[in-house]
């Protein structure tokens, strides 16, 4: 990278890198910084009465005030954050003061990781400190960490752009409270989650990632070629095919936390790549699921946040069993007025259109009533409702209701208006599922893009005989928003999925070096404003001298300057590339 790429501040600081090079101070030293202590610690164990207790610390310098003789500096460790005092005299007992007056003070900078060697005290503002006796510098930073400022309690510079935030994760997780605790928070639902889950005696496997036929659910994947084997293969939509295999292989309960992928668009409540925790039990159903489940999010709830209660948007969501339950047809009848039970697809269609609704003729029974329930329903169920007995057409792995023809034995849990989990008293008999795939093909026929392709290897696995066995998803990144009271699932992920980063529109240097510009003087030019040849091309040759003159002496760059003549036959020569460049358009 060329120096003129830089901010000012990156230059500044990388000529304090060699500033510290030449002293002979490795700023990047390979040896072990051994630490044993942590703010927090420090904070809380600190008594006045105590002998000054004896710490060695280490963390990123946030803050430093310097004061003469004495200065005061802000470490911030992997726990939060504590108040260093560094008086020349304690870290400098010799002659040579240099550490002090020369590294600290002018050649360390924001963002700088320092180890500290001390003891705790209290100051005079009554504020816990460590009163350095040693310091040295563990790395530098180049780049300037954005640090909010505060005039007349307004806040200024603030890293809160959601995109940049995004994208630059590492600096959100250092400059923004609370970020970090969000995502200590979703460690603590997935290890409580494990935990429970292990203690009810289930055993965690691992499924194919990479699979030949993407089964398991409604979804349209993301398709990759597989050299070795020279066939097509798909990101998993789902783990319950292979999950089901092994209950046939005779485990009594299997689950597994990983991550699917779903082809489908972005949001705040959809990434394409997400978490799913999937859990299959043999002997069992779905109302025993029910109050499984219900136990285990109040579980959860209480380990995150110590009651099972969660404010999200505005709204207190009480996890504590019991939940409502609802059958998904009453349930659209209560929002619409409409009864779908024994209407016709054409009859719910008819309706769909009726409410302005975008349906087509794709769409199936059981996508109509899903699209239904999505417009009307969906959103209104703030606090953990159990949707249950949805129609065969919408379910294609799921059971027959022992007592309500056409109905299934299945049921979506709703929260917060969004779905968290679905569940079902899983289809075993093998005849049925096969007639269920083949309709589904039927609907991938008529152009329906999420519809199951048949695996015949899970049918034969079903012929071997699979128990009578309930099934749950549960999407993570959704639990985390609800135990946190996140809105966006964007702020439960380290790194959402983004857009490629917007770059400005530049000349490269050999289309400048092909109008004359050296790649020196190109990179002159750009750092004067001129990224494209097309922008010099009104430019005074004398006016355009002068400025990039300027940043030669400003930068010491020590180039030797072009004449005047020199830079017009560039202006000249970019005129020309203009005016080619718009004939040929």
């Amino acid at each position: 990278m060329n120096i003129l790429e830089l901010s000012e501040q990156e230059i500044v600081r990388r000529q304090c890198l060699q500033t510290l090079r030449d002293m002979g101070i490795d700023p990047y030293p390979a040896a072990e910084f051994p630490t044993n202590a942590f703010s927090t610690d420090i904070k809380a164990d600190f008594k006045d009465e105590d002998e000054p207790r004896e710490v060695v610390i280490a963390g990123r310098m946030m803050g430093r005030r310097v004061m003469g003789k004495a200065s005061f500096a802000e470490l911030q460790d992997s726990k939060g954050r504590i108040q260093v005092y560094v008086a020349r005299d304690e870290i400098c007992p010799d002659e040579n003061k240099e550490l002090y007056n020369t590294v600290f003070k002018k050649l360390l900078d924001i963002g700088d990781f320092i180890g500290v060697k001390g003891f705790v005290f209290r100051t005079q503002t009554g504020e816990i400190s460590v009163h350095a006796k040693e310091l040295v510098l563990l790395s530098k930073s180049l780049k300037p960490l954005p640090i909010v400022k505060y005039k007349d309690g307004v806040a200024y510079d603030k890293f809160d752009d959601p995109e940049l935030r995004y994208r630059q994760r590492y600096v959100d997780l250092i400059v923004n409270d609370g970020v970090k605790d969000t995502f200590l928070q979703r460690a603590t639902v997935i290890r409580t989650l494990r935990r429970v889950l292990d203690e009810a005696g289930y055993t965690e496997v691992e499924t194919p990632t990479l699979q030949a036929i993407a089964g398991g659910a409604s979804a349209r994947p993301f398709i990759t070629h597989f050299n070795a084997l020279d066939q097509d293969m798909y990101m998993r939509i789902a783990t319950e095919l292979y999950l089901k295999r092994l209950i046939v292989g005779g485990f009594e309960g299997v689950y597994e936390i990983g991550k699917n992928f779903r082809n489908e668009g972005m949001d705040r409540n959809h990434n394409p790549e997400f978490t799913c925790m999937e859990l299959y039990v043999q002997y069992k159903d779905y109302n025993w699921m029910m109050s499984f489940t219900e136990k285990l999010l109040e579980t959860i709830c209480i380990a995150v946040n110590g009651k099972p209660e969660r404010e999200i948007d505005g709204n207190i969501v009480s996890f504590k069993a019991p939940y409502r339950r609802l059958p998904i047809l009453d349930a659209i009848k209560e929002k619409t007025g409409f009864d779908c039970n024994g209407k016709t697809e054409d009859e719910i269609r008819a309706f769909c259109l009726e409410k302005g609704m975008d349906v087509d003729e794709t769409m199936g029974k059981g996508k109509l009533i899903d699209e239904l329930f999505g417009e009307f329903c969906e959103g209104t169920f703030i606090q953990p409702t159990f949707i249950t007995d949805y129609p065969v057409e919408m379910s294609p792995l799921t059971k027959m209701h022992r007592s309500k023809p056409g109905l299934t034995e299945r049921f979506e849990l709703m929260v917060n208006g969004k779905e968290l989990a679905n569940a079902y008293s899983e289809l075993n008999d093998p005849l049925d599922q096969e007639e269920r795939f083949k309709e589904q093909m039927r609907l991938a026929d008529k152009g329906d893009d999420e519809a199951m392709i048949i695996d015949q290897d899970f049918l034969r696995a079903l012929q071997y005989g699979m128990p009578p066995t309930s099934g749950i998803g549960i999407g993570i990144d959704r639990l985390v928003m609800l135990m946190t009271g996140q809105t966006t699932i964007q702020e439960v992920l380290f790194f959402p999925q983004m857009k490629p980063e917007k770059k400005i529109p530049q000349s490269s240097i050999k289309e400048w070096g092909e109008i004359g510009v050296s790649e020196e003087w190109a990179y002159v030019l750009r750092k004067a404003g001129f990224n494209l040849i097309s922008d010099i091309r009104d430019e005074k040759a004398q006016g355009l001298q002068q400025k990039i003159g300027d940043i030669n002496k400003k930068y010491k760059l020590g180039y030797e300057k072009p004449s005047v003549n020199d830079i017009q036959a560039w202006i000249d020569a970019a005129a020309n590339v203009a005016v080619v460049t718009e004939e040929a358009e």
